[in-house]
């Protein structure tokens, strides 16, 4: 980032801070410069290369990707996760501190290398902390090989707090947050679920948006993305949602859009006049231009029932005006003419917003992508896992797993998964394998069916099962709707059921077609537990599954009071997490990982990096490396903690802790 003094906008361009009348002076060129929402009080932010978002890259399937991360920050450490890469023969590369690898440290480089693999949307992102709401992110393409037909803009969004930085977001979403002495409360969804506390100042397009002030309605004037058509032609427009906490309603201004294409893989082409894009996913769409020559609104909005939080961008035409906003209005939704919605929360949205919508029930793959053909198994059906001893073609067998995404609990409600909130090891748990602390894993942990507890919660599988998991989020933590995204695999999504709604489209009880089974607490159970209400639909007998041409995800929204079912095929060795994409839940512990035939993952390349904590009164003697797994780690306490001194996390003054950027080449 460039050297230069303070600037503010206006008009859609900005000026030097000292520049009384911008009617007559000159502005400041963009090139270089992180607008954001043209807040004009400085924050810091992490990136890469310079740039918000960083740097695209553009690859051809099959290639061999080298990046070198060189971390220039001054006191937090780094990675980077290749989202929707498998990473197949390379699970070391996925990019997840404490996972997949060390953190890459102050002055530390790192060189990530893997095969490109498969073409289609994806994009890179920090996978340590709070980093990717902070600016570390950008889009990674893969193309196919062949001569690129139809021209292409990348559109990524996120929302945006412009005061505080993502780790003082992260503790007033946990803490509480307020405004003139006043709590700031949970937003609310259209349907009556939570969103969070994040204070949504902006939205921001290709990291450029404006911030609306709420006390007089106007907005700031600030340079906003702008994607440059002929008219007569179609475009493919990669969008991707980079952000923290909202999903988008994405939408064009007298254009309809064509989605071909979700999380890199193709779908039946279903037209609409809008799409709800969750944090992690992406939605290829074509959009045909108008034989006209004027500018469009692009609009983005959260589906917030509370407030009106947006952010723009423009469809420039060539030949019309350059420095002007555009004039056009968005479609208006009625009972007569309905606006044709993709990817609702909600199977049953208020009916004042007059929406037709499309779920992914609604939804199919553009080619047979089945992994297995349906095979119904007998035998008894326990709470959480089925493993059938019927074998598939593939070799291996079928399994059923019930995973509830929720914030259970009585005094404590972490973010957890069946109960149990996610605890990192200290070591890389992939290429470190045999130092992971016994006593962080769930079996020696306290945890029941009743009970919410922190451990390292893990899934293993054998080579080549079938693996069909329940993802719901149900029982006392139930609210939030939650975006889950899967590392190592894409996953074909088989049928989702949704809450119970009323007549105003507002949630009001869990779908009957799974029972919570435990201790109620209240009117509900924790949820640790579940089954199917009708025992016959135990494993492949649920009716309504979509076996045939079912659309494949990396990042699915699990609805409140609902469940998805998806299926995979263990076929990827590795050490997968698998969590919540809004950024708030993963940090809470929204998360688990998937231990996927260890015996044979690939060994990394020479000279991996190790890590470890460093507590030699617990090393037994004559070992260098091995560590004494009764004593390293104290009893860990209600809360998952443990006793000792810690460099926390404090709220107050917390600046200067990040330089600039760091570089991505």
């Amino acid at each position: 980032m460039r050297d230069i003094d303070l600037l503010y906008p206006w008009g859609g361009k900005i000026y030097r801070y000292n520049e009384t009348d911008p009617t007559t002076a000159n502005s400041i060129p963009l090139e270089g410069i992180i607008t954001a929402d043209g807040y004009e009080i400085p924050r810091v932010v992490t990136v890469a290369n310079g740039s918000m978002p960083g740097p695209p890259l553009i690859v051809y399937e099959g290639q061999t990707v080298v990046v070198d991360v060189i971390n220039r920050l001054s006191s937090d450490g780094v990675t980077i996760h290749w989202h929707g890469l498998p990473q197949r023969d390379t699970p070391w590369m996925d990019g997840v501190a404490y996972i997949t690898q060390c953190p890459i440290m102050p002055g530390q480089s790192f060189r990530y290398e893997f095969k490109a693999t498969p073409s289609g949307t994806f994009w890179y992102h920090s996978h340590i902390g709070p980093q990717r709401s902070n600016g570390l992110f950008g889009a990674f393409v893969i193309r196919p090989r062949k001569p690129l037909m139809i021209p292409e803009h990348i559109l990524t969004m996120q929302d945006w707090n412009h005061y505080g930085d993502a780790e003082l977001t992260e503790m007033k979403q946990y803490h509480g947050d307020y405004y003139n002495r006043y709590p700031i409360p949970f937003s609310k969804s259209m349907d009556g679920s939570l969103f969070g506390r994040l204070n949504f100042h902006s939205g921001l397009i290709n990291g450029r948006g404006r911030y609306h002030d709420p006390n007089i309605g106007v907005h700031n004037g600030a340079p906003l993305s702008v994607f440059d058509v002929e008219a007569g032609r179609v475009y493919r427009f990669r969008i991707i949602n980079a952000g923290m906490v909202y999903p988008f309603q994405f939408s064009v201004d007298n254009h309809t859009l064509v989605a071909v294409a979700s999380d890199g893989y193709n779908i039946e082409p279903i037209e609409v006049d809008a799409l709800i894009v969750y944090p992690g996913e992406r939605y290829d769409v074509m959009l045909t231009t108008l034989n006209v020559t004027e500018n469009y609104w692009i609009r983005a909005r959260t589906l917030e029932a509370d407030a009106n939080h947006r952010t723009e961008a423009i469809l420039k035409y060539t030949g019309a005006p350059h420095d002007m906003d555009p004039t056009t209005t968005e479609k208006k939704c009625s009972g007569t003419n309905p606006c044709r919605v993709l990817n609702c929360p909600s199977s049953k949205m208020p009916p004042k917003l007059h929406m037709d919508c499309f779920t992914f029930n609604n939804i199919k793959s553009a080619s047979l992508t089945s992994i297995s053909p349906p095979v119904h198994v007998a035998g008894s059906f326990s709470n959480q896992t089925h493993q059938s001893n019927s074998t598939h073609t593939s070799g291996g067998r079928f399994k059923e797993v019930f995973l509830n995404f929720a914030f259970p609990g009585t005094s404590w409600r972490p973010g957890s998964v069946n109960g149990k909130r996610f605890e990192f090891p200290d070591v890389s748990g992939l290429t470190q394998m045999d130092e992971i602390n016994p006593r962080q894993l769930c079996e020696n942990a306290d945890c029941g069916p009743d009970k919410v507890c922190s451990c390292m919660h893990s899934l293993t599988l054998d080579q080549n099962d079938i693996v069909q998991m329940v993802f719901l989020d149900m029982g006392k933590g139930r609210g939030f709707a939650h975006p889950i995204h899967m590392h190592g695999h894409s996953f074909e999504v088989l049928k989702t059921g949704f809450g119970v709604h009323d007549e105003n489209g507002q949630i009001s009880a869990d779908n009957p077609d799974i029972t919570c089974l435990g201790q109620k607490f209240g009117n509900d159970t924790f949820c640790n537990t579940a089954q199917w209400t009708n025992s016959s639909w135990a494993n492949e007998n649920i009716p309504g599954l979509e076996l045939q041409r079912p659309p494949v995800k990396d990042t699915i929204i699990v609805p409140s009071g609902g469940y998805v079912v998806v299926r995979i095929r263990a076929d990827n060795p590795g050490l997968w997490i698998m969590h919540c994409h809004v950024e708030l839940h993963s940090i809470y512990g929204m998360a688990m990982v998937i231990n996927e035939s260890f015996a044979n993952v690939p060994k990394p390349p020479p000279g991996f990096p190790e890590c470890r904590s460093f507590l030699p009164s617990a090393v037994t003697s004559g070992t260098r490396h091995k560590r004494s797994a009764s004593n390293v780690i104290p009893d860990i306490s209600r809360h998952g903690e443990r006793p000792g001194l810690y460099a926390g996390k404090w709220s107050v003054t917390d600046y200067g802790r990040r330089l600039q950027h760091s570089d991505c080449s």
